[in-house]
């Protein structure tokens, strides 16, 4: 609705209380002439019938703002926040899924946001801190033949961990890390080939980083954060190319040596042996028959959960209990 450029307040004729008296006058404010009368008695009906409709519209309208009142402050005594009708699910459920995959959003921008607080005073960790009650699983060699099982019994178990994926095996068995980031699982960079990086010069190191991301990347995957290097191999390049590349170096407090297959009981008791607010813990997910280790995992969780301690990925460690500043930066584990 569009209001006239003359008007100076509100009224509902729209017309000033001088008007009707100048429309029944002559130009000299005279009475009209008797042929005149006819006109006048026209154009006043019509200017009362136009007030009587802006008056039904104006009701009309103050019907419309109460009816709107009710509904947003919860009128008629309904909660605020209840549904408004029964017959859209398929609404009421997307928006369901909007609010899940916001808050998933948020999650990692929290934990992204710990991993770079922690790079700013170490390039590398073995442990979180020790002030919780959490712990990380960590899978390393992947994805393989036995990774879509590791994940199913982590799910069914209510866990979450953090895959060191390998860049070429994606080629194969990428149905693996999918379902790993499906599950809400984390998904590091563990190189492109498996190599030992300090044997590399920095152009190789730099293209076995970069080629994994990619990977990574193409499979719809967040841009990995974490890396661990193959063997514990590293060296100064390493760490200048993971600077650049803002890659947190992540290393082990328990190494399960689960790959020389030394049963189930002795994968769990080397896990549980470890535990402690904020281990990381070295299983494979990959690289050889995973069996016992998949069969070790239902009793490491409830171990851990028996004593208070609950598996995480590492970023939600990082997130919720940091390791102290002040460590020492860690050496190579493979002696380069």
């Amino acid at each position: 609705m569009r209001y006239k450029t003359d008007i100076k307040r509100w009224d509902w004729t729209w017309e000033e209380p001088h008007s009707t008296a100048v429309s029944e006058r002559g130009p000299d404010g005279h009475a009209p002439p008797q042929q005149d009368q006819a006109a006048a008695q026209a154009a006043l009906g019509r200017r009362r019938r136009r007030t009587a409709l802006l008056v039904g519209l104006g009701a009309a309208t103050l019907v419309i703002l109460a009816l709107l009142v009710a509904v947003l402050t919860g009128g008629g005594g309904k909660h605020p926040h209840a549904p408004v009708t029964a017959e859209r699910p398929g609404r009421l459920h997307a928006a369901t899924r909007l609010d899940a995959a916001q808050q998933a959003a948020l999650t990692e921008r929290e934990e992204d946001a710990a991993v770079d607080r922690v790079l700013a005073y170490t390039p590398a960790i073995t442990t979180g801190g020790t002030k919780g009650n959490e712990v990380a699983l960590t899978f390393d060699d992947g994805p393989g033949p036995y990774t879509e099982q590791l994940v199913e019994v982590l799910n069914s178990l209510h866990a979450h961990a953090t895959f060191f994926a390998i860049g070429e095996e994606e080629r194969y068995f990428s149905k693996g890390t999918l379902l790993e980031l499906h599950s809400g699982d984390v998904v590091g960079d563990h190189t492109e080939t498996h190599p030992m990086m300090a044997a590399l010069d920095q152009h190789d190191q730099h293209e076995e980083l970069l080629e994994q991301i990619a990977r990574i990347e193409l499979l719809g995957g967040p841009r990995p954060r974490l890396f661990r290097p193959p063997y514990g191999s590293f060296d100064t390049t390493t760490f200048k190319l993971l600077h650049r590349m803002r890659l947190l170096m992540v290393l082990w407090s328990t190494d399960t040596a689960d790959y020389t297959l030394p049963g189930v009981q002795a994968i769990v008791q080397r896990a549980l042996a470890g535990a402690h607010p904020g281990a990381i813990i070295l299983m494979h997910d990959a690289g050889g028959d995973r069996s016992e280790t998949i069969a070790a995992l239902p009793a490491i969780i409830r171990g851990l959960r028996k004593r208070g301690l609950q598996p995480v990925t590492v970023p939600r460690l990082m997130l919720d209990d940091p390791p102290p500043r002040g460590q020492p930066i860690p050496t190579s584990l493979a002696g380069d």
